[in-house]
């Protein structure tokens, strides 16, 4: 299978409000369209998570990230220009998200994704995707496709082909929280 079709097959089941096992520009994800509520909760459900706690999402640009983040402040913007590798950014505040996927105070977590196959995804979705780790809540994140559970592999509605192979230990991103004031604080190297 070839990464058109791969990517044929995940907005199929992205559209049909599925879950897909997919590899982000870090670590291998679950993905599913994060404006879909349903999709959310599945997302919850597989990972064994309390629903309090936000989810990663990922854009493909800042004309993107400016339709789902209030405000982006000028720091933010600064980040993502001088940083040369994949970097999560906690906004203060998101918008046009299902339920779930903000935080209880109505922050977010969002990447811009450079990743050839997430950027193209995204592209043609059109809309931004949830991307957490292919764990549950307790289990460590798996460095390549081949350290994920069998459990989260069984409940991917489509699990993708392309980089399955690749034996590259990845690792999360780092996760950079910016305040309205434009403060910022470290939160995960």
């Amino acid at each position: 299978m070839d990464f058109r079709e791969d990517i044929n097959n995940a907005l199929k089941v992205l559209k049909e409000g599925g879950v897909i096992l997919y590899p982000t520009d870090t670590i291998w994800g679950l993905g599913c369209d994060a404006t879909n509520g349903d999709a959310v909760r599945k997302i919850f459900e597989i990972k064994k998570r309390d629903d309090s706690k936000s989810l990663i999402i990922l854009v493909n640009g800042i004309t993107m990230l400016e339709r789902y983040v209030a405000n982006v402040p000028s720091s933010a913007s600064a980040i993502i220009e001088a940083s040369d590798k994949p970097v999560t950014i906690i906004y203060p505040s998101g918008k046009n998200f299902a339920q779930g996927v903000c935080s209880e105070d109505g922050s977010i977590g969002i990447r811009i994704t450079s990743d050839s196959f997430c950027s193209e995804l995204i592209t043609r979705f059109r809309k931004p995707i949830v991307s957490t780790s292919a764990n549950t809540s307790d289990a460590p994140s798996p460095g390549n496709f081949a350290g994920i559970e069998k459990s989260i592999l069984l409940s991917a509605s489509y699990v993708v082909n392309f980089r399955q192979n690749d034996m590259s230990k990845f690792k999360p991103s780092p996760v950079i929280k910016v305040n309205s004031d434009g403060s910022i604080k470290i939160i995960r190297m």
